[in-house]
């Protein structure tokens, strides 16, 4: 036998305290009578139960409130096994870690707006499996396909430019490193999505040579376009988040960093892929997680598991019929007629 609510069984403790507690109720109230009149007047005018049935009652309600606590802290016997299988898409999520993404075009920066889309696609997604992936002038998975969003979040929490020694941007190595990162002898199931601004490629002719022999191995790759055609300059900050200046290019001048469209419809369209312009009211992700639920699904995880028969009802039962007996015991009687007109007599 095991117990869903362990903890209610602490409260037992206070059993004991209860029966203590009614027994110096029933003494207090026989002091209280003794007070009012001598013993063999005060039996005269009210006669209590023998003690036996005041103990009984106390027993009972000790018991009930035994019984009631165990029901609390719901005692489980018996089992049922059942096989549990886990169907869904392997999603890697890309997102690019380059310093045009610190433009602050999308509010409150095409990084931090990546991020939020991502947490946000997460709560939609349910049963697939989703890795994270991190990319500048070089790609690197770090976090591998798991069922663990948790884990998912915390690595998507700490991605920041930097982290990558390569600078610049480069989607072929982004699309190359995410065909690995799933088992090659899958040839389905398996979708990459990219967060960038495509700007700044530093080889922008094998971004298609990469996705048509990743789109052979049926992987689909869908873009989000963090970014604005505008475009807006690359802020600078201190220690304490606070802007120095802007980034500039050799001659001095700032930069300004814009969106890159058309190379990722292309690549989109190579994979089957959509593309999708980042938007402050995250149409994209709901439109993601749409067309991702509607994919065919795998069996991504099987497993036996054992559960427990709820036996609450049991010790429930006898602790209401405990309350109830509590009820239906006389705690005491009224004195007759006869015995209230001699008390009167003794009294005068």
């Amino acid at each position: 036998m095991r117990f869903g609510r362990p903890e209610w069984l602490w409260l037992l403790l206070l059993v004991p305290a209860l029966a203590a507690w009614l027994a110096l109720g029933l003494a207090r109230r026989r002091r209280a009578l003794l007070a009012f009149a001598e013993r063999p007047l005060a039996e005269r005018l009210v006669r209590g139960a023998p003690p036996v049935v005041l103990a009984i009652k106390a027993g009972l309600l000790t018991g009930a409130s035994v019984f009631l606590l165990l029901a609390a802290a719901r005692p489980q016997w018996g089992t049922t096994s059942e096989q549990v299988r886990r169907q869904g898409v392997d999603v890697l999520i890309g997102i690019d870690v380059s310093e045009s993404m610190l433009a602050e075009d999308i509010a409150p920066s095409r990084l931090r707006k990546a991020q939020e889309e991502v947490s946000r696609l997460l709560d939609r997604l349910g049963g697939d499996r989703v890795g994270l992936m991190a990319f500048a002038g070089s790609a690197g998975v770090v976090c591998p396909l798991t069922l663990d969003y948790n884990a998912v979040r915390v690595f998507l929490d700490s991605m920041s430019p930097g982290m990558l020694s390569h600078p610049g941007s480069s989607l072929s190595q982004a699309v190359s490193v995410g065909a690995g990162a799933f088992q090659a002898e899958q040839r389905q199931h398996k979708v990459l999505i990219l967060f960038t601004d495509g700007e700044d490629q530093i080889d922008e002719a094998e971004v298609e040579k990469v996705a048509t022999e990743a789109a052979s191995q049926g992987l689909i790759v869908h873009a989000v376009g963090t970014g604005t055609p505008g475009g807006a300059p690359i802020p600078q900050r201190d220690k304490d988040g606070e802007i120095t200046g802007y980034k500039k290019d050799g001659q001095g001048r700032v930069v300004t960093t814009r969106l890159n469209d058309a190379l990722l419809v292309r690549l989109a369209e190579i994979s089957g892929g959509l593309y999708l312009p980042a938007s402050a009211g995250e149409e994209e992700v709901d439109r993601l997680a749409e067309t991702i639920a509607g994919m065919d699904k795998k069996e991504l995880q099987a497993r036996l598991t054992t559960t427990y028969e709820e036996r609450f009802q049991v010790p429930l039962a006898v602790g209401l019929a405990l309350l109830l007996a509590e009820t239906l015991v006389t705690g005491r009687r009224r004195a007759s007629a006869a015995d209230r007109a001699g008390a009167a007599r003794e009294a005068a």
